[in-house]
Order: structure tokens, then C-alpha cells, then sequence
């Protein structure tokens, strides 16, 4: 549970940045939307786009990234970054970013490393330690059957279903992600949350309380930042719990 946590303390987190977390979202559209404004035949904005319903983004919000992907609107470049290094404690940690500004995001990611005990490293450094995964979550109800749940899953091309406490949680092959997210869409199930992400294949728990709290703080730091979309670690605590 230490890479997740449960929905309600990932909620919780989530909606005390809710500014933030519109600003990704929309570049995230835009980004997609680059490849086609209509999502019935561009699957990776047919999925940022349930992404952004998820959190109640206003329509309005996801026309106008849309419209800026496609040209329609005046729009900012962004560019993909991605980050690598160790958090305090050992904690292996990747930063996925979308820019403008690639001094800028590169200058706060590094000195954000710094001032709580990270070490910011060269590409590679840690991705070895995590495999590259469709994760889609589904919450636990009591309409849901886990054995209906996963046959639909494997036969639109997933991997593995993983039970949590409070979730299931479904992972594919990056190249079967949009085709089991659309799916699980069609077949009438809620996503809680989907995106494609690094697994890790090995986990660090650190045991220092200081070194805990640094973690934490680090990457909430990170997460506050708009340009980065997803900050992923290898921890084996529950970095959302309180």
C-alpha cells in the first residue's frame, strides 16, 4: 500500500492542491489533443479527458485545452521532462514533468532535491528499478464483482489485477492502456484514477522519523509544483498518510 495508499488519503491530498492538479490536467489535454481534438479516434485524449472529469474539472477548462492542442487557441510549447535521483532515506524517486520552461523546472526540481536531503541524479540512475506500467484504479463497492471485474479487464488486454484494501487495481502493458481504460469506461465501471506509471520492483522503507518527514515534505514540494504531472517512488510507507 506504500506506492498508493488509500483512495480517501490520496483524495484528500489531491483535493488540497485542486488548483494545481487543473493546471496538469489541462496540459496534459493539450498535449494530447496535438494528436486529434476528437476523442473518439485519439485514445490518449479520450483518457486525459476522463482523467480531468475525474476531479470535476469544468468543461469549459477542457475545451480550451483542447482548442490549444489543436491550434484552435494561442498556447504555450510544453516539453517532457523527466527526473531521477534518491530522496532521504534511500527512497528512489522519478519526476515526470510538462514545460515551457525547461531552465525553470529543471532549477526548482534540483534545489527541491537539495533542501530535504534528496540527490538529484543523471537519467537512468533509478528507472532501472521500475518497470513501466498501465495502472487503472477502480474502487471496492459493493456492485462491483472482482471475478466480472477482472474477465473484462484481461479480455480488453490486461496484465494483472492487484486487490487492495479499498481498490482494485488493474495493470496493462503501456501499448493496452487505452484500449482496457475505454473498456472499463464502456463496460459502465468508474475510475477512481489511470495514468501510465513506473512501477517499482523493489521497495526502500526508511525507519528515520526525520528522514520520513523530509521524504514527505519533498515530495509534496514537487507535487505543488505545476509544471511536474506525477512524482513516483519506490517507498514502502504510505507517503499520504498523516
Amino acid at each position: 500500500m506504500g506506492r498508493h495508499g488509500t483512495i480517501a488519503g490520496r483524495k484528500a491530498a489531491q483535493d488540497s492542491k485542486r488548483a494545481a492538479v487543473f493546471t496538469k490536467y489541462a496540459r496534459a489535454i493539450t498535449v494530447a489533443a496535438k494528436g486529434g481534438g476528437d476523442p473518439e479516434y485519439n485514445a490518449a485524449l479520450r483518457v486525459a479527458i476522463e482523467k480531468a472529469k475525474s476531479i470535476s474539472m469544468p468543461n469549459d477548462n477542457i475545451t480550451r485545452a483542447i482548442k490549444k492542442g489543436t491550434g484552435e487557441l494561442a498556447g504555450e510549447t510544453y516539453e517532457e521532462l523527466s527526473f531521477e535521483g534518491y530522496g532521504a532515506g534511500g527512497v528512489a524517486v522519478i519526476v515526470d514533468a510538462l514545460t515551457d520552461n525547461k531552465n525553470r523546472t529543471t532549477s526548482a526540481v534540483r534545489s527541491t532535491f537539495d533542501k530535504y536531503g534528496g540527490n538529484l541524479g543523471t537519467p537512468g540512475c533509478v528507472s532501472y528499478m521500475f518497470s513501466r506500467k498501465g495502472v487503472i484504479i477502480i474502487e471496492k463497492t459493493d456492485a462491483i464483482d472482482e471475478d466480472t471485474l477482472m474477465e473484462t479487464a484481461l479480455e480488453a488486454g490486461a496484465d494483472d489485477m492487484v486487490v487492495h484494501e479499498d481498490s482494485f487495481e488493474i495493470q496493462t502493458d503501456p501499448s493496452e492502456y487505452s484500449n482496457v481504460h475505454g473498456a472499463l469506461i464502456d463496460a459502465g465501471y468508474i475510475i477512481a484514477e489511470s495514468d501510465i506509471e513506473y512501477l517499482p520492483s523493489m521497495e526502500a522503507s526508511p525507519q528515520d522519523a526525520s528522514a520520513i518527514k523530509n521524504l514527505k515534505k519533498m515530495i509534496d514540494i514537487l507535487e505543488d509544483n505545476d509544471d511536474v504531472q506525477k512524482v513516483y517512488t519506490n517507498s514502502g510507507i504510505d507517503l499520504y498518510e498523516e
